[in-house]
């Protein structure tokens, strides 16, 4: 996707592949295809992630929760990205070996075989932030805009700004995911019961660690570790895309430190992640450090200096409306 030195004007235009139309195949340009080796950074983290879970359910008896909170909601999320990067493909050329190293759901909310599905379908990036063809677009059509009350409307105002996101995102999440999930199954639909089975042995196997090895019961893992987790995931994705008619200027660029960049996986330089969605994450920096003027000029200058910046513009402001620009217009 980078030919002679400069960055795609127009990202990847593919199939287009939605959430209601999950027969069809995820767009070509996001194709999982595996490495030839054994990616050994990634497989660190995981140990990481897991040895760091081992170790902080462990011994919870011994922490306080204000402890327990941050490390549990930084490595809850940690594990989102890292199942965000198997989602591509890493790390070993094993498909099988991939998604067992994910297996375990630490935040128990969403099977990883529906999330991929999901996510590789967002990667159709001629159609992102589309309020109906992209699943991950927060973005709103003017009909369901028109049809929401104003309870709803005001949510939705909240959920736009940062500390509406971090405290009401994951409920919306939640709620929106499974309310969809149960209305197939209602409908005779178990298409996706295998993903199902798969989720529920790997959340067996968190639970049965959690609360059965170690002690921690069931309300203080979702209070300290799930739901801080899940809101912690999404600061990553508050800002990452923006509703804009050039396709390269909907995706964020954050030049976040060393600690938010480890969390995220380097995918807070989000449009080098789309750019190049087979890249792994830890040769992101690289490519975006020798490119970086043409990605800023390519993106129409959507740049953060950081997760502080966007803490200090958007905690208690929203960052725009809910309806989608071309709905509004």
């Amino acid at each position: 996707m980078f030919e002679e030195g400069s960055v795609s004007a127009k990202l990847v235009e593919n199939p287009v592949t939605s959430p209601q139309a999950s027969h069809r195949r995820p767009p070509a340009g996001t194709a999982r295809h595996l490495p030839r080796r054994i990616e050994i950074p990634t497989l660190l983290v995981a140990l990481a992630i897991y040895g760091g879970f081992g170790a902080l359910t462990w011994f919870h008896a011994a922490l306080p929760w204000w402890v327990l909170l941050p490390l549990g909601a930084y490595l809850v999320a940690w594990h989102s990205s890292l199942q965000h990067e198997v989602t591509h493909g890493h790390p070993t050329p094993s498909a099988l070996a991939n998604e067992l190293l994910v297996l375990p759901s630490l935040w128990l909310w969403i099977p990883f075989r529906r999330y991929r599905d999901i996510h590789l379908a967002h990667h159709n990036d001629a159609l992102l932030t589309d309020p109906l063809e992209d699943p991950e677009s927060y973005y709103l059509d003017a009909g369901r805009w028109a049809d929401a009350g104003s309870l709803t409307r005001a949510f939705l105002w909240v959920h736009n700004t940062l500390a509406g996101r971090l405290l009401l995102g994951p409920l919306r999440c939640v709620y929106l995911f499974w309310k969809g999930e149960i209305a197939r199954a209602l409908g005779g639909d178990f298409g996706h019961a295998k993903a199902w089975v798969l989720h529920a042995a790997g959340v067996a196997l968190v639970l049965a660690w959690v609360v059965g090895v170690c002690g921690l019961p069931l309300w203080q893992f979702l209070l300290y570790f799930v739901y801080p987790g899940i809101a912690l995931s999404l600061v990553r994705s508050f800002l990452e895309h923006q509703a804009r008619p050039e396709v390269a200027e909907r995706s964020v660029i954050i030049e976040a430190g060393p600690l938010m960049s480890l969390l995220f996986l380097n995918n807070n330089l989000h449009l080098v992640h789309h750019d190049k969605p087979g890249l792994a994450w830890y040769r992101i920096p690289a490519l975006y450090r020798q490119r970086r003027a043409l990605f800023l000029a390519s993106n129409g200058g959507y740049y953060f200096k950081g997760y502080g910046e966007i803490f200090r513009r958007y905690f208690l402001r929203p960052k725009e409306q809910p309806l989608h620009p071309s709905e509004a217009a």
